[in-house]
């Protein structure tokens, strides 16, 4: 039987995921169950939502309870398998499984990928994945673009900010991006084809926003939430929509830190619409968003960026790109390699 590698959740993490709160460990497993496929993980997908899932918030989910493996969602190749419908050599979207080398799953429930030409498996963790329906949903469905519209994107340059900002662009909308570098911000306009993008970092947002949104602000697509969430609430437009994915800026805050928006009263002045949605509740129609996001993908409309971080013992160090903005794109860790 293989030795198993899988990271387990020992103490809730204070802050920033330190050492200790997660422990690597070796299991050699056993004989595979009936209707269970063996998979071995791929790409392993790292997500802010890790963070919540670590801690003991009430949340869309359980948080995932001390000394048990963490959760986390792959795409990987079957192995072993006591399920028909889902031979040997199936490349499978695990939907969540865990931080671990081999996930043992119910057959029924992976998702077997289709192989198309020229598109490579990482696009399941991008567009055509979770991160890309999250981008579908949230900007179609509550963010509802029209054509002139000004679009507001936080956490631009990320996996689910830069779908948001190309949908929006094929949907005829004036957008602008907010990232962490000058890089990220160069790639948002000369690559993703934002309108404009603003470095946080080195810009004052509010006075930047004045200058490229001078009509006001139609949609905020939210993934960040204090300080540059004011400043995009303070140039909202009446009757405004804001798809609310994320507040990653308050997710390694002790609550008692957390601050803003202060100028909360300017949704109800404008008439906002604001709505948090999890992607999960829309689980029932990822067909629809992936063949509209498959469609644009392969029309050549969409771009997209995967920053892959090598080897199962990184896990949790690279999570720490995702809250210090130093990914590009769809964030991974690549456990092993890829069939040829």
């Amino acid at each position: 039987m293989p030795t198993n590698q899988s990271w387990y959740l020992r103490k809730r993490p204070v802050g920033e995921v330190a050492e200790g709160d997660l422990e690597l460990v070796s299991e050699e497993m056993s004989a595979l169950g009936d209707g269970l496929v063996r998979v071995r993980t791929i790409y392993l997908s790292l997500d802010p939502t890790n963070r919540i899932w670590m801690s003991d918030m009430d949340a869309y989910l359980p948080p995932v309870e001390l000394n048990t493996p963490m959760r986390g969602g792959s795409i990987g190749v079957v192995e072993e398998s006591n399920f028909p419908d889902v031979p040997v050599g199936s490349i499978v979207n695990t939907g969540l499984a865990t931080w671990a080398l081999y996930n043992d799953l119910p057959g029924a429930a992976v998702n077997v990928l289709p192989v198309i030409p020229g598109v490579p498996l990482t696009a399941y963790m991008g567009p055509l994945g979770a991160t890309g329906m999250t981008a579908y949903f949230g900007l179609m469905d509550i963010g509802q673009p029209k054509a002139g519209d000004t679009l507001v994107v936080s956490a631009a340059a990320g996996a689910v900010g830069s779908m948001v900002g190309q949908i929006g662009k094929i949907q005829g909308c004036r957008v602008v991006g907010i990232a962490g570098s000058d890089e990220k911000c160069r790639w948002l306009t000369e690559e993703a084809g934002f309108d404009a993008a603003i470095n946080y970092k080195t810009e004052n947002v509010g006075e930047a926003l004045d200058r490229h949104c001078p009509d006001g602000i139609d949609v905020n697509f939210e993934n960040v939430g204090g300080e540059i969430m004011e400043a995009v609430i303070a140039r909202l437009n009446d009757f405004s929509r804001m798809p609310l994915c994320g507040l990653i800026s308050t997710y390694n805050l002790d609550p008692s830190e957390t601050t803003g928006p202060k100028n909360f009263d300017n949704l109800l002045m404008r008439r906002t619409k604001v709505q948090g949605f999890i992607i999960i509740d829309y689980l029932d129609r990822f067909m629809e968003g992936a063949a509209a996001m498959g469609g644009w993908l392969m029309e050549g409309k969409l771009k997209f960026e995967t920053d892959i971080v090598v080897g199962l013992e990184n896990a949790p160090s690279a999570l720490g790109r995702l809250f210090t903005g130093a990914n590009l794109g769809k964030l991974v860790v690549q456990v092993s390699e890829p069939p040829a």
